[in-house]
């Protein structure tokens, strides 16, 4: 069966990047949801507590419950609100603050531009007074931006309205709460980290979304990332074909001369993506796709036992039309991940 190779090595230089970004890799909570952008929960939550970080991520309580024994706090995006001594929960509307119990450890999202989840900025007075009345423990404050990865303006007009936000919920007297908005586009371009957490997803993953106008800007010259996962193939069967005979569904592939093809066991149904045989995806070994992806099965020109299909989320992304987040987000649970120390 298909595999995925997670390069540990790669992984670590990540990090390190980001934690000379934040000043301390205790500055650092790692995105684990969606299992782990694809590259399997379990297994980066352990190598991430294993660098030293100390703070997760996660979108609901079942993902929590996997790696509670190896981070010092969990924030879960979206789920059910109940007391834990290790989880805390984003509070994204009021509504979220009359269905909580008392004394549960939250987080409040304020909408500070996104218009996707978190209270209107223009309802602060009032959640606060209700999580006071409510008995509720606020530990954090958080927002999110929505174009820290453009050139424009929005990213500081974002910036601003939290800093307003930050000075009305401590004159409101609290005053001991952590204090994150940072995403990896935001860390990756910023020049003065002064907040407590960095929520770091895509950045530790090896990917660095910031457009090629940020280059010649300081820090993001100076920050390297390199992808950490990779996806590999096996051989299932090899066949000559002739001149003229075609290949799978459709026949969308027809040998222009005499070649040795291969069936290998990857296709949409591990999460592959389909896409168009009339453009074919060409693999990190520079072979393209010969005809349809199936849904168990690619075609290649080779005979080789195992093959690399991509290793480079970012630039599989702009064959398939989409981004690198989609890329190993899709690939299947099931498919085994291998952890190597690096690429030598």
């Amino acid at each position: 069966m298909a595999f995925i190779k997670i390069n540990k090595q790669n992984f670590f230089h990540n990090l390190n990047q980001i934690a000379l970004q934040t000043g301390s890799v205790d500055k650092i909570a790692i995105v684990l949801k969606d299992n782990a952008y694809g590259h399997g929960l379990v297994l980066m939550a352990k190598l991430a507590a294993e660098f030293g970080v100390k703070h997760a991520v996660v979108r609901t309580s079942k993902e929590a419950q996997e790696i509670v024994t190896l981070f010092d706090t969990i924030l879960i995006l979206k789920d059910t609100i109940m007391r834990h001594d290790v989880f805390s929960y984003t509070i994204n509307s009021l509504e979220d603050i009359d269905k909580a119990e008392k004394g549960v450890k939250v987080e409040l999202k304020v909408d500070t531009g996104m218009h996707r989840n978190g209270i209107a900025m223009c309802e602060l007075d009032d959640a606060l007074e209700r999580m006071q009345k409510k008995g509720l423990n606020l530990v954090g404050l958080m927002t999110h931006y929505r174009s820290a990865d453009d050139m424009g303006s929005q990213w500081f007009w974002q910036k601003k309205n939290f800093e307003y936000i930050k000075e009305k919920v401590k004159d409101a007297g609290y005053t001991n709460l952590r204090v994150h908005s940072h995403n990896s586009a935001s860390i990756l371009r910023t020049k003065s980290f002064d907040e407590d957490l960095v929520r770091v997803g895509i950045g530790a993953y090896g990917y660095n979304e910031l457009p090629t106008i940020f280059a010649p800007l300081a820090p993001f010259d100076n920050i390297k990332l390199k992808p950490v996962l990779s996806l590999h193939a096996k051989k299932v069967s090899t066949r000559l074909l002739k001149k003229g005979q075609s290949v799978g569904y459709g026949g969308d592939f027809t040998a222009p001369h005499e070649m040795t093809v291969s069936t290998y066991d990857l296709g949409y149904g591990d999460g592959w993506c389909r896409a168009h045989a009339l453009a074919p995806f060409v693999t990190a070994e520079k072979l393209p796709i010969l005809g349809r992806v199936s849904m168990d099965f690619i075609s290649l020109e080779s005979d080789k036992d195992e093959i690399c299909v991509m290793n480079n989320a970012q630039e599989a992304a702009k064959q398939l039309g989409t981004i690198s987040y989609e890329i190993p987000t899709a690939l299947d649970e099931k498919l085994e991940r291998r952890v190597i120390e690096s690429d030598v």
